[in-house]
C-alpha cells in the first residue's frame, strides 16, 4: 500500500513515498527533493557470506535522462559509473559502514538510481537520505538512521544545501553525515578558512542533519518492518585462548619494532606458526577447515589491533615509538625528472610520493558527461598506488575507488590555490606516484604535487600540506573513557583505529577534510582537539617542503607550451580561421605548429614550447584583423600602378588607394611617373568607405612632415619637370 511522507526542509519540499515501487527489495522508498527524484533500494542476503569483513556495496547510478541527455559513445548508453558517480558512492558508504554491527557478514546491496536532476536540489544528499531510509524500513539490522547535507558559505553566512549559483560565490563546500547524536563523516573543500570556522560549519550541518534523522524515525516508526534476526560472527572462545596463550607476548614485542618491513616481519611469521599448525590439523569436512582458517586468522588480527590500541590508550606508545603529536621524519626534492614540465619527491617516514606536473592547452580539458553543473575541468589530480608500494604483487591498470577518491581529495585540497584560467590559461594535471606506503600516501600526494607546481611555474597562492590523523578510543565516547589523537597515522594506526582524518591547508587556513571512522560517531570536542594539533603538523610540513622550493618559479619548463594571449574584434575571427579552416592552418604550419585558441568573444591563445614561433603567429593574427584607422601614416609597399593612382599594400591583406591627386602637392600627369611597383612608399589614411575600401594621401603625409619640420624623402623617380 503506497504511503507518502512531507517534510519542509530549508526552502525545499522532501517526499518520501514508498509500497508501490520496487516492493520485491528489502527497502525501497522514492525520494522526491523539489524536481530531483531518486529511487533507493536496500537487499540483503540471507544466510553471511565467509570472509572476515562486512560485504557492504553502494552504488550511485546516473541516468543522464534525468537532465534531458543522451549519453555520448557509439553505444548512447550509460557505462561504467564516472569519477563523480564513484565519489557520490564512496560519500553514502562510509557514513552507513559504521552502523552495522561487528560481526555482521550477510551482504547488504544499496542502489540508489538517480531519475530525474533538479541540479538545486542536491542528488547526491537525497540518495544518502533514501540509502538510509530504505534500510531503516527493512528488516535488515541496521542500526541508523543517518543522513547528510552540503553546507556552504557566502559573505559569511552558513547556508543547507546551497543552490547551483550559491555555490559558485562560496567559500566552503562541505559534506558532513552522521546520526541524531553524532558526525561520523565529512569532507570538504574550503577557501582557506580557519579550524573555527570549519568546526561552526561542521556542527552548523549537523542540526539539520538531526531534522532528517528524526524525519526517517517517524517513517520508520509507522511503516517499518520488523528486524530480522542476523547470527553474527564470533570466534571460538577455546581457540582464541589456545591462540593468546601461546604467542601473545611474542606479539607485543613484534608489535613494537621500528622498522615496517621489519615489523611486518616479525608479526607475519608469528601468524604463520600458528596458521600452519592449524591448517595441518585433521578436518572431517573441506568447509570446517576453510572456516577454521578464516577464524584463527580473524583471532590473530584482532590480538594485533588490541595490542596496539592497548599500547596507544594506556601507555601512549605507538608502533614506531612515537610521541602522540610527532610526525615521521620529513624529505622533500624537486627537479627528479628532466623532461617533464615540473616534478617533486615528498617523503614522510616509509610513505613517499613522486608527482608530476603537465601543462596543456585549452583544448586538454577533461570533458564530464554527469548529473552536475560542469561539463569540463582545467585542473586535475590523478594518484596512482601500485602493489609494489607496500612490497605486494596485485593488480594494475584502471583505478579503484580507493584511488579515484583520493585523488580527488588531492585535486580538492589545491584548487583553492590554483590560479584562474584569466591568469594562466593553462589546462594543469598532476600525477601523484605512490612509490613506498605506510599509511598517509594520500596527504603526501597533496604535499608532492603542490611542490610539482611551483616546479612547474603554476603561480598557486600559498603552499598546501597535509597530514593524517587518527583517533584510538577505550570505550564509548561519554566522558569516562579517555581517548587518544594521533598525529600522521601509519599503516596500522589507520587499520586498528577509529578515525582517519585528513587535514589539508596553507598557512591562511583550511582547504581540505575528509574524515572516516569506524565507530558511529565523534564529539564537536574530538574533531577540535584533532584540527588543532593537525595545524601545527601541517606548519612543520611546510616550512620542510619550502626548503626545497619556497615559491612558484618565474618561468616555465623549457618543455612546456609557453602561450600569449589577447584579443581580436570578434567579426574577425572568421577571417583567422578561414574558410574550411585554411587560413588558421597556413600560420600553424608557418609558424612551427602552435597550438591556436579562440574563443567566442574573440580572446586568442597561442600555445609553443618557441617564444618565436608564438610571437610569429602573434604577428600574423594581427596583421589579418587590423584595420586601417584614418589620420594613422604607414610605410606600404606598391603592388600596382595605374595612370590614376597607386595602390599600396599597409599589412595582412590590407591595401588602399593613392588617387593621383594625392601623391604630391604639385600636379601630377599619372602615377606611373611618379612611383613604381615594389617601392616603399609613406601615405596616411584619409578615409575608409562602407566597403571597407581604404583611402590614402601620400601628399598629406608630405604636409605633416612640413609641420614637424622634418624633410620627406623626395619621389618621383622620372617626374616630368
Amino acid at each position: 500500500m503506497k504511503k507518502v511522507f512531507e517534510l519542509e526542509f530549508y526552502g525545499k519540499k522532501l517526499v518520501v513515498e514508498t509500497g508501490e515501487i520496487a516492493k520485491q527489495a528489502d527497502g525501497a522508498v522514492f525520494t522526491r527533493f523539489d524536481d530531483t527524484v531518486v529511487l533507493s533500494t536496500a537487499c540483503c542476503s540471507d544466510e553471511p557470506k565467509e570472509g572476515d569483513f562486512f560485504p557492504l556495496t553502494v552504488t550511485y547510478e546516473e541516468k543522464l535522462y534525468a537532465i534531458g541527455k543522451i549519453p555520448g559513445g557509439f553505444l548512447r548508453r550509460e557505462g561504467r559509473p564516472g569519477e563523480h558517480a564513484t565519489l557520490t558512492a564512496r560519500l553514502i558508504d562510509r557514513p552507513i559502514r559504521p552502523m552495522f554491527s561487528d560481526g555482521f557478514r550477510n551482504e547488504v546491496q544499496i542502489i540508489n538510481t538517480v531519475m530525474s536532476v533538479d541540479l538545486d536540489a542536491t542528488p547526491e544528499m537525497t540518495a544518502m537520505f533514501g540509502s538510509s531510509l530504505a534500510l531503516s524500513i527493512s528488516d535488515i539490522p541496521f542500526d541508523g538512521p543517518i543522513a547528510g547535507v552540503y553546507v556552504g558559505r557566502v559573505d559569511g553566512k552558513l547556508i543547507i544545501n546551497p543552490t547551483v549559483e550559491q555555490k559558485e560565490h562560496s567559500d566552503l563546500n562541505l559534506a558532513v553525515a552522521g546520526t541524531k547524536d553524532a558526525i561520523n563523516m565529512v569532507e570538504a573543500g574550503a577557501n582557506e578558512l580557519s579550524e573555527d570556522e570549519m568546526l561552526d560549519a561542521i556542527m552548523f550541518g549537523h542540526e539539520a542533519i538531526k531534522k532528517l534523522c528524526e524525519f526517517q524515525i517517524e517513517i520508520a516508526k509507522e511503516i517499518g518492518k520488523a528486524k530480522r534476526t542476523v547470527k553474527l560472527y564470533e570466534p571460538d572462545e577455546a581457540i582464541k585462548n589456545d591462540i593468546y596463550s601461546r604467542i601473545y607476548d611474542r606479539m607485543v614485542k613484534a608489535i613494537s619494532i621500528f622498522d615496517k618491513l621489519e615489523r611486518q616481519n616479525a608479526i607475519d611469521a608469528l601468524k604463520n606458526e600458528i596458521l600452519d599448525d592449524y591448517d595441518n590439523r585433521e578436518y572431517k569436512k573441506e568447509n570446517d577447515h576453510k572456516l577454521m582458517m578464516l577464524m584463527v586468522n580473524d583471532i590473530l588480527e584482532k590480538m594485533i589491533a588490541d595490542e596496539v590500541r592497548r599500547l596507544i590508550t594506556e601507555e601512549k606508545i605507538r608502533p614506531d615509538g612515537r610521541k602522540v603529536d610527532e610526525i615521521r621524519p620529513l624529505s622533500a626534492a624537486v627537479d627528479l625528472l628532466p623532461r617533464v614540465h615540473g616534478s617533486a619527491m615528498f617523503t614522510r617516514g616509509q610513505t613517499q610520493v613522486i608527482a608530476t606536473c603537465t601543462l596543456g592547452t585549452k583544448n586538454d580539458v577533461q570533458i564530464l558527461e554527469n548529473l552536475t553543473p560542469e561539463d569540463n575541468k582545467r585542473w586535475m589530480h590523478h594518484y596512482n598506488f601500485p602493489p609494489f608500494a607496500v612490497g605486494e604483487i596485485g593488480r594494475t591498470g584502471t583505478p579503484g575507488r580507493r584511488e579515484i577518491g583520493h585523488g580527488a581529495l588531492g585535486e580538492r585540497a589545491l584548487s583553492y590555490v590554483i590560479p584562474s584560467e584569466e591568469e594562466f590559461p593553462y589546462t594543469i594535471r598532476c600525477v601523484a606516484e605512490v612509490v613506498e606506503s605506510n599509511g598517509s600516501s594520500s596527504q603526501a600526494s597533496i604535499c608532492a604535487s603542490c611542490m610539482a607546481l611551483m616546479a612547474a611555474g603554476v603561480p598557486i597562492k600559498n603552499i598546501v600540506s597535509g597530514i593524517a590523523m587518527g583517533l584510538i578510543t577505550s570505550g564509548p565516547l561519554d566522558g569516562k573513557h579517555p581517548y587518544t589523537i594521533l598525529t600522521d597515522i601509519q599503516g596500522l594506526e589507520d587499520h586498528f583505529g577509529d578515525m582517519d582524518f585528513k587535514v589539508a591547508g596553507t598557512k591562511n587556513g583550511i582547504t581540505a577534510l575528509q574524515m572516516d571512522i569506524k565507530i558511529k560517531g565523534v564529539t564537536r570536542e574530538i574533531l577540535h582537539d584533532a584540527l588543532l594539533q593537525a595545524n601545527g603538523a601541517r606548519a612543520k610540513i611546510r616550512e620542510v617542503m619550502a626548503q626545497a622550493i619556497s615559491e612558484p618559479r618565474a618561468e616555465l619548463s623549457e618543455y612546456a607550451p609557453k602561450f600569449d594571449s589577447f584579443y581580436i574584434d570578434k567579426d574577425k575571427i572568421k577571417d583567422v580561421i578561414g574558410s574550411g579552416g585554411k587560413v588558421i592552418n597556413d600560420i600553424i604550419e608557418r609558424c612551427e605548429g602552435v597550438k591556436i585558441d579562440i574563443e567566442d568573444d574573440g580572446h586568442v591563445t597561442i600555445y609553443h614550447t618557441n617564444k618565436e614561433a608564438i610571437n610569429k603567429a602573434h604577428e600574423i593574427i594581427e596583421s589579418i584583423t587590423r584595420e586601417a584607422e584614418v589620420g594613422e601614416v604607414y610605410e606600404g609597399v606598391v603592388t600596382r600602378v595605374e595612370d590614376y593612382g597607386c595602390f599600396v599594400h599597409l599589412f595582412g591583406d590590407t591595401e588602399g588607394l593613392c588617387h593621383v591627386s594625392q601623391l604630391a602637392n604639385e600636379r601630377v600627369d599619372s602615377a606611373k611617373n611618379f612611383v613604381r611597383v615594389g617601392e616603399k612608399f609613406k601615405v596616411k589614411v584619409i578615409g575608409v568607405d562602407d566597403h571597407g575600401k581604404v583611402k590614402l594621401s601620400h601628399k598629406d603625409f608630405i604636409g605633416d612632415n612640413k609641420e614637424n619640420k622634418e624633410e620627406p624623402k623626395k619621389k618621383g623617380f622620372f617626374r616630368k619637370k
